[in-house]
């Protein structure tokens, strides 16, 4: 299973996502908080602008219906490329004028808003895992990687998008078939977040079996997304 693709170049410098770094809360971490309890954009199809990520990440997110981007671009220029709320702000030409023409674009994320559940935790902490590609993956986007797990796979618990607590899962043998231990993973893993609170997960559309075992224990929908590292030098 994975929450976003790790087929880029390994040339690519992928700066760590610190939201600590600037200070307060990332204004796209509200959107994140308020998508939890159903509190959503309205329908209008608007795009709204807001600064970039820390270390010079960027991304566009869609709601139903309206669109957030945050980008280091002036709003008027963002908006001259006519992006809206309805599907545009996703668009390969889109995104490829905010990122520039060398810029590195991720994949298109579903995003999944679940909560933990506290109590005792039911996954141990692992070590010696900074090899495994989950976590190398985890640690090139975000920042307090842990990781959990046992025979099933592993988890990782992070601070990610805009600052939001984000999950990831990966089974270790998943061309075996998942034979339910995805959705047992995921529910222990929830034990890991204190009950109640927001947790958030990015998984491919694509990618069905992961999908329906986030679904399973009770994440979602709430919108999509794509990080960006743009590359505007030679423009």
């Amino acid at each position: 299973m994975t929450d976003q693709s790790r087929q880029h170049q390994s040339s690519t410098r992928h700066p760590v996502l610190d939201v600590a770094t600037v200070g307060k809360p990332h204004p796209l971490l509200a959107y994140f908080l308020d998508a939890v309890d159903g509190r959503f954009p309205p329908t209008d199809g608007a795009v709204a602008v807001v600064p970039a990520l820390p270390r010079g990440l960027e991304c566009s997110v869609a709601f139903t219906g309206h669109a957030v981007v945050a980008t280091a671009l002036p709003a008027a220029d963002v908006h001259a490329h006519r992006p809206d709320g309805f599907g545009a702000s996703l668009a390969p030409d889109f995104l490829r004028c905010l990122a520039g023409s060398t810029g590195w674009i991720g994949v298109i994320d579903a995003t999944l808003a679940g909560r933990g559940t506290g109590g005792p935790p039911r996954l141990q902490r692992l070590a010696n895992v900074d090899d495994h590609p989950r976590v190398r993956h985890a640690r090139q986007l975000r920042t307090d990687v842990r990781v959990f797990g046992d025979e099933r796979g592993l988890i990782t618990l992070a601070d990610g998008l805009a600052g939001r607590r984000e999950l990831g899962v990966e089974l270790h043998r998943p061309q075996e078939g998942s034979h339910g231990y995805g959705r047992s993973l995921l529910t222990d893993a929830l034990s890991l977040v204190p009950d109640g609170e927001p947790v958030f997960a990015a998984v491919s559309p694509g990618n069905a079996r992961s999908l329906r075992a986030f679904l399973t224990v009770g994440f979602t929908p709430v919108g999509a997304q794509v990080l960006l590292q743009p590359n505007r030098a030679a423009e």
